[in-house]
């Protein structure tokens, strides 16, 4: 999951010219009315834009401990994150041929990371997301994806991607050092406090407020790659705050903000393959374990779709009645990097809505993707530079994506109709508060379903929603008739 980038004034569409090379021919340049040098300024435009989940996406999972205790390295999950990333957008420009770029998605990290590893494995986790991209390429193929997505209200959907929003946001203020849990020994009914004792102290602390605060002035000034600025002007602030306050590294978390000696090292491939398909059901029984499946899915499932048609509507590729020709291929290339993101235990890759970014410098074609896949290859040797960025960093752009998501969907909501708009509150607020999302999409389909028909409206309901909610509801009644595993 991501956020809306900031994009610079949407070049106008040329007139279809004919083909003048292979390259042209192939990614179909000059008939979409684009040019060379426009789908490469775009795919720069892209990266440059994605770029920063080079260093979140290992902060989040490295964060997390699976069942055993066990961290995963953060140097190996650069070389993971940004290899898939390179693998997805190349395939993505080459077979969908749209400026399309994939990455590890925000929101399902959080997922694999704080509600799949510490019931389980790493490996049997990331297994959970290999067999989410199973699901979704069968899905693509029957051509059921659609109608799935259609069996869902707008309005709940706008609800869970909304609460994945606050969910992490909550994460970037958890890691940023902003709010603490309150300890259970203090017997209060406050579960979380400003800072560690209540207050805001410290160095690292304040590098997260000051990144907060650019990171939200640069999008609102539409800033070209404006969350990768703020993490690169904050990491070089807390580097020279390091080398001049005294400071004790704990503060800091797992990275503390030092140079490296060798910028430059040979990727780590450590973690792909280290996957695990179907042991994660052993670890908590096949019920909770084909929901966890079913979180990741839907966690993929909504945001890429919206994705896909908003950077697609930006680079005037839809047609007359507002479809994507041939988004069965799109769609399958990102159930393959869901897959893939599990494969490489970087959590599942999906499409990023930064994409935009390259759409508006006037991409319309897979050469932009392909430009922005071989700039993430480029980067797989810059390991050092990145496991170098401290949380305090990084953490604000988790906190302006909430923002961004929040924003861009939550008057997409009925409000007025209170059918709706009940599991749609329950599902925003129980994300973040019950720091899980699967509890805010069960819980919000529930009572979906409870609410239509005790109005009378049960009919509108599709019925695969009534067996979702019903799984939903024995999941959480299996403590009270001794099943829980």
């Amino acid at each position: 999951m991501s956020s809306s980038a900031p994009t610079s004034v949407e070049a106008a569409p040329l007139r279809p010219e004919p083909p003048t090379s292979s390259l042209d021919r192939f990614f179909r340049i000059s008939e979409r009315g684009s040019s060379i040098p426009r789908e490469i300024r775009g795919g720069l435009a892209t990266f440059f834009a994605m770029a920063y989940i080079i260093v979140l996406n290992p902060i989040i999972l490295s964060s997390g401990t699976d069942k055993f205790g066990h961290h995963l390295s953060g140097g190996q999950l650069v070389t993971a994150t940004v290899v898939t990333a390179a693998f997805t957008t190349l395939l993505m420009g080459v077979v969908g041929n749209v400026p399309i770029a994939l990455a590890a998605g925000l929101g399902v990290n959080s997922v694999v990371a704080l509600q799949l590893a510490p019931k389980m494995s790493w490996p049997d986790a990331m297994g959970m997301v290999v067999l989410a991209g199973f699901a979704i390429m069968i899905l693509v193929a029957t051509g059921l994806r659609e109608r799935v997505m259609n069996a869902v209200p707008l309005g709940l959907r706008k609800a869970i991607a909304i609460g994945i929003g606050l969910f992490i946001m909550l994460i970037g203020l958890v890691d940023g050092g902003f709010v603490t849990r309150v300890p259970d020994a203090a017997h209060t009914t406050v579960p979380l406090q400003l800072g560690a004792d209540g207050h805001l102290t410290g160095w690292p602390v304040l590098i997260f407020i000051l990144g907060t605060l650019l990171t939200l002035t640069l999008i609102i000034r539409r800033t070209p790659g404006a969350i990768l600025i703020s993490i690169v002007a904050m990491t070089g602030l807390a580097v020279i705050v390091d080398a001049v306050v005294d400071i004790k590294p704990a503060a800091w978390g797992l990275t503390v903000p030092q140079w490296p000696g060798n910028p430059v090292s040979s990727p780590d491939f450590g973690l792909l393959g280290k996957v695990s398909l179907f042991g994660g059901f052993g670890q908590v029984g096949v019920l909770t374990g084909v929901l966890f499946v079913f979180t990741v899915l839907l966690s993929c499932f909504f945001d890429a779709m919206g994705t896909i048609l908003g950077v697609s509507d930006k680079a005037h590729l839809l047609d007359d009645k507002g479809d994507l020709p041939g988004m069965n291929k799109v769609l399958m290339v990102d159930g393959i990097a869901t897959a893939a993101g599990g494969f490489s235990s970087s959590s599942a890759n999906t499409c990023f809505a930064e994409s935009t970014a390259g759409a508006g410098e006037g991409a319309r074609t897979g050469l932009a993707s392909v430009v922005t896949g071989l700039l993430f290859v480029v980067a797989l040797f810059l390991t050092p530079v990145a496991t170098m960025v401290p949380a305090q960093a990084a953490t604000p752009a988790l906190v302006a994506v909430g923002f961004l998501i929040l924003a861009g969907g939550i008057r997409d909501i009925d409000w007025s109709d209170f059918t709706i708009a009940v599991p749609a509150f329950l599902t925003m607020l129980l994300m973040p508060f019950t720091y899980s999302i699967t509890n805010g999409i069960g819980i919000g389909f529930i009572v979906f379903c409870v609410l239509r028909l005790a109005v009378g409206r049960g009919r509108e309901v599709p019925p695969a929603l009534y067996v979702v909610a019903g799984v939903f509801a024995f999941y959480y009644l299996m403590p009270a008739l001794g099943l829980a595993s």
